[in-house]
């Protein structure tokens, strides 16, 4: 049987998210049900809430950084007990059997990952995320959150520490690699936090020069405004990696122009708009454009493990639930330091 708890919702496209309930599956053999303690707000929530991206699914509770603890478990359930901290992340399922699902990629699945939110689970039936005091999760797509990282600071990670982790371990930052970070914002000041921790050199290539003392408490040994046409011939050739987190369109052939030859620009932001690239900029210097989307599961374990080992939470304003759809509003104002984080209980 179902069970309906409180959570809060966007009732159509570009409506204000308002309190109701959903249901939520029972326990199965291999689920685990989590009361939800902290949900982050993603800026992918304001894109999915308000159909930017396209074939939303209706009424939605969005929410994919979600902290909370296991009070039930399956009674096939291995990996945890009643009172574990744990986390949930982008996606819920994958087919498990693809080579990508075999090798930890589950995001990549052939099939498709299940996403927390905004997508339909084996039965068809909506899914739906984190703005909510609780969840049923299958233990194979639950992490463990590690005791010396605070929930509320460790909610973001499941997207935006995981969306920074990946391409700077593939990318292998770390010491003698020159990094960038484009963007100082919920996914960037992860970025600079974690790029920090790896070694590397670590610069915020921003629009302006506000958020300096910010990135350089943060762990950027350079700041630099893109707004400064002198920018770009100043750091010309400079990078082994530019890691771009902004949602907005970039003049990408002016930021490739930034990378040593081999050099890579790997975009983990997602506009919602195409963008123009003169394929020069890549030919010229052996350069790569790549992308990234978030990690697989025991790649986003390793990387909550590694950020309660270099105590790296995320810099977060907690609010209740009724103040999201002002959070909302502020987000897309930059307007905050740097991640939203929901008190479930207020829900």
């Amino acid at each position: 049987m179902t069970t309906n708890v409180p959570a809060y919702a966007a009732p159509s496209a570009k409506a204000p998210l308002e309190r109701t309930t959903v249901p939520r599956r029972a326990v199965g053999a291999h689920d685990v049900l989590i009361e939800i303690k902290y949900a982050g707000i993603c800026h992918s929530d304001i894109h999915q809430a308000r159909d930017g991206w396209g074939q939303g699914i209706y009424p939605m509770v969005p929410g994919h950084e979600i902290a909370g603890v296991v009070t039930e478990t399956g009674a096939s359930v291995t990996r945890f007990r009643v009172g574990d901290r744990v986390g949930v992340g982008c996606f819920v399922d994958s087919c498990r059997e693809c080579d990508y699902c075999r090798q930890g990629l589950e995001q990549y699945c052939v099939r498709g990952m299940t996403g927390t939110y905004n997508d339909r689970d084996g039965n068809g039936d909506p899914t739906y995320g984190g703005y909510s005091t609780h969840i049923v999760v299958d233990e194979n797509y639950t992490l463990r959150i590690p005791d010396a990282l605070p929930l509320d600071e460790a909610a973001p990670l499941l997207c935006a520490g995981i969306t920074l982790y990946s391409p700077l371990a593939r990318w292998k930052a770390g010491p003698g690699k020159s990094v960038a970070v484009v963007g100082l914002g919920g996914l960037g000041h992860m970025g600079v936090k974690i790029a920090h921790a790896m070694g590397a050199e670590v610069t915020v290539l921003s629009q302006s020069l506000r958020k300096e003392a910010d990135g350089r408490k943060l762990g950027a040994d350079h700041f630099h405004a893109t707004s400064d046409p002198a920018t770009f011939e100043k750091l010309a050739g400079t990078f082994d990696l530019i890691v771009s987190t902004v949602s907005a369109p970039l003049d990408f052939s002016a930021y490739l122009s930034l990378l040593k030859t081999d050099g890579a620009l790997v975009n983990v932001g997602a506009p919602e708009e195409p963008v123009a690239l003169n394929l020069f900029s890549l030919i010229n210097g052996r350069r790569t454009l790549a992308g990234s989307m978030i990690g697989g599961i025991a790649e986003t374990q390793e990387m909550l493990d590694f950020c309660a080992e270099h105590g790296l939470g995320a810099e977060i304003e907690v609010i209740r639930a009724d103040q999201i759809n002002e959070a909302y509003e502020r987000v897309l104002a930059s307007d905050v330091r740097y991640r939203f984080v929901i008190d479930a209980s207020t829900i």
